[in-house]
């Protein structure tokens, strides 16, 4: 277990328009308003696309991250994340988990690790920035190198 008391800076809210891309509407906010690391404890939204980290083929190793996706389409979506920032690229890096309901099939539900995703009318995010410590994503050579969130000099 790893924690770090956080000093939090601003707090906004955020909307993303209808067609905009999900994760370059959040850059776009990011570097707008001089962001590189926070919070996002929820966002509601509709998404015309999702891709989501998940399959309907046979894992081999269950322990292992999966690296496959599925592709869903008009559904309603709640979410909540962190982003860190990527010095190396001068980038934001978030991490957003998603619970959303396909309208059109009596909102069965889809929960999983967000990777694309286009806005359908809106979104509307809670955004709290974070100013220390840092917050980084060291990837673990010893957990499949997956990116791990760090604060300060962990």
């Amino acid at each position: 277990m790893h924690s770090a008391q956080l000093q939090i800076g601003r707090t906004f809210g955020v909307t993303f328009d209808n067609g905009e891309d999900f994760f370059t509407a959040l850059a776009e906010f990011c570097a707008a308003n001089d962001v590189r690391q926070g919070i996002i404890p929820s966002f509601i939204a509709g998404f015309a696309e999702a891709k989501l980290v998940g399959t309907c083929g046979k894992i081999e190793n269950p322990a292992a991250p999966l690296w496959d996706s599925v592709h869903l389409t008009n559904a309603e979506v709640l979410g909540a994340g962190t982003v860190a920032y990527d010095p190396e690229n001068d980038t934001i890096s978030p991490h957003i988990h998603v619970a959303l309901g396909l309208k059109e099939r009596s909102a069965v539900g889809h929960t999983s690790h967000l990777l694309e995703a286009q806005v359908l009318f809106l979104t509307e995010m809670t955004f709290v920035e974070v100013l220390a410590p840092d917050m980084r994503r060291h990837r673990n050579p010893d957990l499949y190198d997956v990116p791990l969130l760090t604060f300060g000099t962990q």
